[in-house]
């Protein structure tokens, strides 16, 4: 099997881990790392054997790379994107795609029209407990889904300087919950606050979804909880899967109730080898640009209903 050259665009702390996992693959090889900081590109470049740049232009001339992970702030996703698309580079942008709408549409189509790979890095989806719960639910040992219930909690992430906790944390159960049940939310209520002096955007929310088929989710996330917890609820006609995202643990109850074994496995790992192989077999990406747009419009459309104080319909307000 050939390795894909490639390259990292923003080593902070996600670009850090796309640097290591690229490293580490043997579908991959790391050729360069650019970042606007010369300590942490001195650092990244030496310890994974690639060429260092400040300019990340420099990076994207480079004719051999053929794909870059996208781990700069959520502000420059754009820029950044629609560059390494003009180079005619895939791409694998981390979450969100965008800062706006428009941004992420625009970006799509010019990934098609180049003719170029466009993954979004929703790495929740590579968790190995998420793909268990998916063939769970596929398999109907719950019944029928009724509902949906998840808490995403920590500390306030001082690295995060531009979006909010809904964007930075309850896009992964919004995008999740898409996956696991395979529709769109219809309608969200949300309200959220800004209790941290240090954050300039809400730094707690609580979000109710109602899917098309009228399955309801409530998500419950924030920056205020001094400890870290990942956790997703689903409940059905015939029992409930309870998933930890840091344990990549499920526990089953009800009329099939069974301990589910996992082997655990590095998400990120799988969804960079994930993107890799898709330009490999030429494949579509797993998470395309279009799953990132309903991720973001989602979660958008939550800020909108806290502002609004009213509940936003997604096929008509957006």
């Amino acid at each position: 099997m050939r390795r894909v050259n490639v390259g990292v665009i923003g080593v902070g702390a996600m670009g850090y881990n796309h640097a290591r996992v690229y490293h580490r693959l043997k579908t991959a090889n790391l050729i360069a790392v650019a970042d606007i900081m010369e300590e942490t590109l001195q650092k990244v470049s030496k310890k994974y054997d690639a060429r260092g740049y400040l300019d990340y232009e420099n990076l994207l001339k480079i004719p051999e790379i053929e794909a870059v992970s996208i781990c700069v702030p959520t502000t420059h996703h754009y820029q950044v994107t629609m560059d390494a698309i003009e180079y005619g580079k895939h791409v694998l942008v981390e979450k969100p795609i965008a800062f706006t709408l428009k941004e992420a549409e625009d970006m799509v189509k010019s990934a098609r029209k180049k003719g170029v790979k466009l993954a979004i890095g929703h790495v929740e989806r590579f968790n190995p407990a998420v793909k268990k719960a998916k063939e769970l639910i596929e398999n109907d040992v719950i019944g029928d889904v009724v509902s949906a219930s998840a808490k995403r909690v920590g500390p306030f992430p001082p690295r995060i300087k531009d979006v909010g906790v809904t964007i930075d944390l309850a896009i992964h159960d919004l995008d999740v919950t898409h996956y696991l049940f395979n529709e769109p939310v219809r309608e969200i209520y949300a309200t959220m606050g800004s209790i941290l002096e240090k954050c300039q955007f809400e730094d707690h929310a609580e979000i109710m979804a109602k899917f098309e088929s009228g399955i309801t989710g409530m998500l419950e996330v924030n920056w205020l909880t001094p400890y870290k917890r990942r956790k997703l609820a689903i409940t059905g006609t015939d029992g409930i899967i309870n998933i930890d995202y840091i344990d990549q643990s499920i526990d089953v109850y009800g009329k099939f109730a069974q301990n589910v074994q996992i082997e655990h496995e590095e998400p990120l790992k799988n969804e960079i080898r994930s993107f890799l192989m898709s330009i490999i077999n030429d494949e579509e990406p797993e998470i395309t640009g279009e799953d990132g747009i309903y991720a973001l419009r989602t979660a958008l459309a939550a800020i909108r209903s806290a502002r609004e104080h009213r509940p936003i319909t997604l096929n008509g307000d957006l």
